[in-house]
């Protein structure tokens, strides 16, 4: 957006010092140098280039025999040299598709439909290392929904895999206005020999590419979700945040289980680890029984695989999925998979894109033998914005932990609008203020596609000169926690954390002048043992304004946990929550679900929708 200024990729935040450790600035050297050999003086580029760009570099400079990518299933595996070598051959069948020209699909958008696989890590990087801006479609999506992506973002091209070709040929057929080029890809069963004749050349102008994903709809924004153009450098500048604060390394073994249309799935277990030089290894769809067995694997007494996972990172309803059908397993699996989630083997697993439930986060430290999961928070525009860190100490109950490198936060008054300094948390009567969380960086993204309306309402100028803050529409609180914050977890994790309270629109409930978070609320839910899931909404309200109401999914054993073996109802809840919540938090209202309650794919629930469906409202 014009105006804005970005801090240099390797600044830190105002809050913390201006030099990075010493291990990450080796780190993003080993992935930046430019050895001389392999820069190619010539500025027109050749197929048989990468551009010389960071993510290409280190691409470039893994060891080309370590291993990037395999499938759980079929156990295909694909090293570096291989993943080199596709990209190159990927990238000329798109140059081609766009009439030979080298700039030919520099800034346009390349749509895809790729299943979670090798096939999808090639596509992703053939788009980008061709300047483009890259589009994954959902193959879960019905073609109403791919044709409004496709007419949205005016795709140049649209890839697809043999798997989805015949849903690309549907797409075709629905009358779209502007028909894209389609290419389809064969499976990569083997993959391509790395001659090691690969170059890297300059771009001969600024980047034009980077990533196109659209909102997830359960925010304040329109009913239709916004297009979010990520540059290039925001995707180089968000993993190598997460880089130096996860501290990825090619030791790692990543599994993945995420929807690959999303930020988390695709920039923190793709992008990332990529750039680490890390393992992914694919297992999608979700299946609870198969994660547990590959967890397993290397710790049963005749092992299939003796590669350990040391890297997991999902959503709170895959964990409690996988809590929900642990006891079911065998004997022997249980005991291997409880070594597999161990701090002794998983050196990191991590709780994201919707609130973690306390009873969740407890039963899987009970379960791994001390596991202690993070959490973060992040969101489609900004990648991953905060975090807690990797020393247990420093992953807080209900935190979401400290600004990651390269990222400013601040928190805004939601009442004054005036900024909340350090050591003004709280108000004169003692109380914390809550804010909007608002960031800057060089991860933020660069504009809603072709809208430049909802852009500029997103950002507010920066006092001090340094560019424009990002207005997130979540708010949070800041405090300091004993015993947390010491620097152990890196220079970026010191002082106070926040703690999300919610979307300003739907989880922060105003009732009889007073604020309540829901996710609060729904945290005091959760934790009671009658309750499997709950969303807690504000209601209209004639006598306070709004009122706070929960809608539960109830466990088999609540149906006679009531008065008199009656099922557990409202008057049950209030009285357990008592002493847990005061009362103007206390729902007033509650509806029980029979089935669970809708949620996309990313876990989160969608509360103007479940409002209308349950209340009428």
């Amino acid at each position: 957006m014009p105006g804005r200024t970005l801090m240099p990729l390797l600044s830190r935040s105002s809050t913390a010092s201006s030099r990075p450790p010493l291990q990450t600035l080796r780190a993003w050297r080993a992935c930046t140098h430019r050895p001389r050999s392999l820069v190619s003086p010539v500025i027109r580029r050749s197929l048989s280039s990468l551009p010389n760009l960071p993510l290409f570099r280190a691409l470039h400079n893994h060891d080309q025999s370590n291993l990037a990518v395999v499938h759980s299933a079929s156990a295909r595996s694909f090293t570096y040299g291989n993943l080199v070598a596709d990209v190159l051959q990927a990238k000329e069948k798109l140059v081609e598709s766009a009439g030979g020209k080298q700039d030919g699909l520099s800034g346009e958008r390349v749509a895809f439909l790729a299943e979670n696989s090798y096939d999808y890590v090639v596509t992703l990087l053939s788009i980008l290392a061709s300047d483009a801006i890259a589009l994954p479609l959902s193959p879960a999506f019905p073609i109403g929904e791919l044709k409004y992506i496709m007419d949205n973002s005016q795709a140049k091209v649209l890839v697809a895999t043999e798997k989805y070709a015949g849903k690309a040929q549907d797409l075709l057929k629905a009358d779209l206005d502007r028909t894209p080029v389609l290419v389809v890809k064969e499976k990569i069963k083997v993959g391509a020999h790395n001659s090691g004749s690969v170059s890297l050349e300059d771009l001969n102008a600024k980047s034009r590419g980077g990533m196109m994903l659209y909102t997830s709809g359960t925010t304040n924004r329109p009913a239709r979700p916004l297009r979010v153009l990520i540059p290039q450098s925001a995707l180089t500048a968000q993993a190598a945040s997460l880089l130096e604060a996860w501290k990825y390394t090619p030791e790692d073994r990543l599994l993945h289980l995420l929807p690959l249309h999303h930020i988390h799935g695709t920039v923190n277990a793709i992008v990332t680890p990529i750039l680490a030089g890390s393992s992914i290894e694919f297992m999608f769809p979700f299946n609870t029984d198969a994660v547990w067995k590959r967890l397993a694997a290397p710790f049963l007494p005749n092992p299939s695989t003796t590669d350990k996972i040391t890297f997991l990172t999902a959503v709170p309803t895959i964990y409690n999925r996988l809590l929900s059908s642990f006891p079911g397993l065998s004997p022997e699996i249980q005991e291997a998979a409880r070594k597999g989630i161990s701090p002794e083997s998983m050196r990191l697993n991590i709780s994201g894109s919707a609130a973690l439930p306390t009873p969740t986060k407890k039963a899987w430290q009970d379960l791994s033998n001390g596991n202690v999961l993070l959490e973060r928070y992040g969101m489609t525009e900004v990648g991953m914005a905060i975090s807690c860190g990797l020393d247990f100490a420093d992953r807080v109950d209900g935190s979401v932990g400290w600004p990651l490198p390269y990222v400013e936060a601040r928190l805004v008054d939601t009442d004054t609008n005036e900024v909340i300094k350090a050591g003004e948390e709280r108000d004169n009567n003692g109380r914390e203020r809550e804010g909007e969380i608002q960031l800057r960086g060089p991860t933020i993204f660069q504009e809603y596609w072709a809208n430049d309306k909802a852009t500029k309402e997103s950002f507010v100028p920066g006092e001090d000169g340094k560019g424009e803050w990002f207005k997130t529409g979540d708010v949070a609180t800041r405090r300091v926690v004993d015993n947390a914050g010491k620097g152990t977890s890196g220079e970026w994790a010191q002082g106070s954390m926040y703690f999300i309270q919610g979307r300003s629109s739907v989880d922060i409930i105003k009732t009889g002048g007073e604020k309540v978070s829901a996710l609060e609320v729904e945290r005091e839910l959760l934790s009671l043992p009658q309750i499997a899931e709950a969303a807690v909404v504000g209601l209209p309200s004639d006598q306070w304004g709004q009122k706070v109401a929960a809608i539960v999914v109830l466990r088999p054993e609540a149906k006679t946990a009531g008065r008199n073996g009656k099922t557990w109802g409202a008057l049950d809840m209030r009285r357990a929550l008592k002493d847990r919540l005061a009362s103007y938090k206390m729902p007033q209202e509650m509806k029980v679900l029979e089935g669970p309650i809708p949620r996309n794919a990313m876990g989160k629930v969608n509360k103007k929708t479940l409002v209308k469906e349950v209340f009428g409202i």
